[in-house]
């Protein structure tokens, strides 16, 4: 059975009516970075970056052109950190997004040396 409406139009939908989901969203994409999952990271700020601001909005304000902003945040696609940030920072401020980085540390008790 085919779905309805795909998934680009779904997460453009609750993006725009839903502020909270948008920023929770953000953080899933911060958080995947720093976990490592770069692919998934990239992957949740192109579906920001289409539901909020466009990939040609996004290029006028980073003075970038949108084709290359679509290839840093394909699949295969391996932005610079410094051109990770500038999107990160443009998404925030298109958006009034806030963000903060808080760490705890845990000791892992299971760790064992070989």
């Amino acid at each position: 059975m085919p779905l309805s409406r795909s998934y680009k139009e779904t997460i453009k939908a609750r993006v725009e009516r839903d502020p909270e989901f948008r920023a929770a969203l953000f953080e899933e994409a911060i958080n995947a970075f720093l976990e490592g999952e770069t692919a998934v990271g990239k992957a949740l700020l192109r579906d920001i970056v289409h539901s909020t601001i466009g990939f040609e909005g996004l290029a006028k304000t980073l003075d970038k052109s949108s084709k290359s902003l679509h290839r840093m945040l394909a699949p295969s696609g391996n932005p610079r950190m410094e051109n990770l940030f500038l999107v990160i920072q443009a998404i925030k401020k298109s958006e009034g997004i806030n963000c903060q980085v808080t760490t705890s540390y845990t000791k892992n008790k299971n760790h064992v040396t070989v």
